[in-house]
């Protein structure tokens, strides 16, 4: 059996109550110059890190045998949250103390990690509070909040967004239920204000299945998306070539070794370009991280502490 939902989702909207807003300073982070990495042939390879619980370091911990390259092109924060507002009726951006720690000390949780030439996402979780991407009311109310998301990037020297579009629980608070228009504006004002930054989608939710209004579609303005089931096989119902798409799925320490390596082959056999993995923690993973790397790349993985 695969975990259809996430169990980190509920954990890193939950786990801490105390969450603070963004506020927008005039100092911005530039993200570092990455050092060439060392070249490497195959899919690229994402590690999804809650940092409630493990640090984003981790990511930058695992090299190719054959090679020294990176095993993960892009690491995943996660996660910031999508909070409502009930005084004013608006989405705002929400960080718990954990991501704020991580961004505050973008020096030496982030910078690390873009000088070995890993990309760094922050991904942007419902938090039970009726506020999601799929309701905005108005293209202004989508805008703006695209602007919050926008000005983090800049503020903190990230590589991009991802949207993961789960426990929004679209009504709480007297909120509105989803609507086809608003994930199309909510993505259309992200590229235009950060053209040349990922944007990726964790492909669940109202929003997935809302990418297109008014002669609209915003499939193509995606970098990535991926299957949200751990453990399985399922190619994302987006429009992107299959260089974009990661149809497999694992939990790190939990999908087996076996499952890992048959999805990494299947993912190299049926020529598609991403590989997905949650939840990468602070043991050594050799062994599930080679599992998957032998099959992507032809070569073990090596763990440096």
């Amino acid at each position: 059996m695969f975990t259809l939902v996430r169990s980190r989702a509920r954990r890193a909207a939950l786990a801490l109550s105390a969450v603070a807003a963004l506020a927008f300073g005039t100092t911005t982070m530039t993200s570092a110059t990455a050092a060439p990495a060392p070249l490497k042939q195959g899919p690229t390879s994402v590690a999804y890190v809650e940092v409630n619980n493990n640090s984003m370091l981790n990511v930058g911990k695992y090299t190719l045998a054959n090679g020294g390259g990176n095993v993960f092109d892009v690491a995943v924060i996660f996660a910031a949250n999508i909070n409502y507002d009930t005084g004013t009726k608006a989405a705002y951006l929400s960080f718990n103390e954990n991501v704020q720690r991580v961004l505050d000390n973008a020096a030496t949780e982030i910078r690390p990690l873009q000088q070995k030439g890993i990309k760094v996402v922050l991904s942007v979780l419902g938090n039970h509070q009726g506020a999601g991407f799929a309701n905005f009311p108005s293209q202004q109310a989508a805008s703006a909040f695209a602007k919050q998301l926008s000005d983090t990037v800049t503020k903190y020297g990230l590589d991009g967004i991802d949207f993961d579009d789960e426990y929004a629980e679209y009504g709480n608070n007297g909120t509105g239920q989803p609507n086809d228009s608003s994930f199309v504006h909510l993505v259309t004002a992200l590229r235009a204000n950060m053209p040349d930054k990922i944007i990726s989608l964790y492909n669940i939710g109202p929003a997935a299945t809302r990418l297109s209004y008014g002669g609209v579609d915003v499939s193509s303005k995606f970098d990535y998306a991926w299957n949200p089931y751990y453990g399985s096989w399922q190619v994302p119902g987006i429009a992107l070539p299959k260089s974009k798409l990661s149809p497999a799925a694992v939990e790190i320490g939990r999908t087996s070794q076996s499952t890992a390596a048959d999805l990494a082959r299947r993912t190299v056999s049926e020529g598609y370009g991403v590989y997905l993995t949650y939840n990468l923690d602070g043991v050594d993973r050799t062994a599930d991280v080679s599992a998957f790397t032998k099959e992507l790349y032809g070569s073990d993985a090596v763990y440096t502490p």
